[in-house]
């Protein structure tokens, strides 16, 4: 058995940023290292290539009347840039104080870790444990999981399961765990304005030619109003209304409004109209602009007009919003506020959709709801209990995993999710982090779940 806070730093050491192809060698450690794990607990261990990162399988299997559980993770890490605002080397794992700090090390290789340690230590103790399990773990997340469709198509019989489980989400502190019960969908896409042929003298030729600039700026500036609402029609349409235990269960935390402003570092809340910031996050879609460019970005002064310029979109869509007909009436409402003095091209991004599950006594829990999956839930609400002293929370998540909802659509699969990283940890951003606390915690809450549901714990 490794030791786990060792593994994580080995793992951080593996340079496995999916979107860069200058990459492809930390990519391939990353996913070798997961395998040798793996392989370690003596799964049996699959390696399924994809036209891009492959996806590991690892698996126990066993006769059918034992419950079977996938647990998901992800190998793929985020860009380290900006590098020089790190305190310490992306790619070189160092504790300070009660934190792991490294590239990686809460999204999604600290939590992943937690889970296969977890059936490490379980392993040990009942080396004829009455649980099936399959690890699935991908080299996408970070890019959207443009292979996973395809890989569920050719793989849907093999993960026929109960339930999924996985952490890829957050918790309001180490000791009060959040079991989370939705995730926002998403959509991006990037604008491209064109001008001139050319970038232009701006004295010269000033005030004859639309500038790109403006153009995309105008464009961006048309989709909002002054208090946030979205401005296209029929935008807000199919929204789910949060139901009324989840709105209770945000009470829970409505003193931590403050340290939530302080750690955004912003003067103000921006939100809809009578809209509560923690509602916000969980319950309403957005759209967000995520990159904006064009002419000379350089020290001093160049008096151009560019000949393009471009802007970066991305929409969070909440339950019972579809993302192609919010893609569509997106795509529209830019081409018409597009000036028709230039031109403008739209490459459509990656998109899932949004995901939720009720937890069972719930007024809206589904009446045919698996049985072994309430079991799961309840397993988990008893080993967050035993563990940290406090029942869970049930709370959405503003962020998105778009293979949850192809898992839930194609295989019919629900996901019960531990939130094991922290409003500060810095996931997408320099200096990200695990906390050391929470994640020996999730060791031991996951131990417990899959121990009750084996009838080991």
């Amino acid at each position: 058995m490794f030791e786990p806070i060792e593994a994580i730093e080995e793992f951080v050491r593996c340079k496995s940023v999916s979107t860069d192809p200058t990459y492809g060698e930390g990519m391939e450690q990353s996913r070798q290292y997961v395998v040798r794990l793996l392989e370690g607990l003596g799964l049996s261990v699959e390696t399924v290539n994809t036209p891009l990162h492959p996806i590991v399988l690892g698996s126990r299997t066993g006769p059918s009347s034992w419950p079977h559980v996938i647990i998901y993770g992800h190998y793929d890490v985020q860009p380290p840039d900006p590098i020089e605002n790190w305190t310490s080397p992306p790619f070189e794992p160092e504790v300070r104080g009660n934190r792991l700090y490294g590239r990686g090390a809460v999204d999604n290789k600290g939590p992943l870790l937690a889970h296969i340690s977890a059936v490490g230590k379980l392993l040990e103790k009942h080396a004829e444990l009455p649980l099936k399990i399959t690890f699935l773990i991908e080299g996408e997340e970070e890019i959207g999981s443009p292979s996973f469709s395809g890989f569920l198509q050719n793989y849907k019989d093999r993960l026929q399961a109960d339930f999924v489980l996985l952490s890829d989400t957050a918790s309001v502190s180490p000791e009060q765990l959040v079991i989370t019960t939705g995730l926002r969908g998403i959509l991006s896409l990037e604008l491209k304005v064109k001008g001139p042929r050319v970038d232009l003298h701006s004295g010269i030729h000033g005030g004859v030619v639309m500038n790109p600039i403006q153009a995309v700026t105008e464009i961006c500036a048309s989709l909002h109003d002054s208090d946030g609402r979205i401005n296209i029609p029929g935008f807000y349409n199919d929204v789910l209304d949060a139901s009324d235990w989840e709105r209770e269960e945000l009470c829970s935390i409505a003193d931590n409004k403050d340290d939530y402003l302080k750690l955004l570092g912003t003067k103000a809340f921006h939100t809809e109209r009578m809209i509560d910031p923690f509602e916000a996050i969980r319950f309403r879609p957005t759209i967000e602009f995520n990159g904006i460019g064009g002419g000379y970005s350089g020290e001093g002064t160049k008096t151009v007009i560019p000949s393009s310029a471009f802007a970066k979109i991305s929409c969070r869509l909440v339950p019972n919003q579809d993302p192609v007909r919010i893609q569509d009436l997106l795509i529209g409402f830019l081409r018409e506020k597009c000036s028709s003095k230039v031109s403008l091209e739209i490459l459509e991004g990656h998109c899932g959709e949004p995901y939720l599950v009720v937890p069972p006594g719930k007024g809206n829990t589904p009446t045919d709801q698996s049985p072994i999956l309430a079991k799961a839930f309840q397993a988990a609400e008893q080993s967050i209990q035993e563990v940290t002293g406090r029942k869970p929370l049930y709370l959405r998540e503003g962020g998105s995993i778009p293979i949850i909802a192809d898992l839930k659509k194609v295989v019919g699969l629900d996901s019960i999710m531990i939130g094991l990283c922290l409003p500060e940890d810095n996931l997408h951003s320099p200096n990200e982090s695990i906390h050391l606390g929470i994640f020996e915690n999730g060791c031991a809450v996951s131990e417990g779940i899959l121990g009750r549901l084996a009838g080991v714990s």
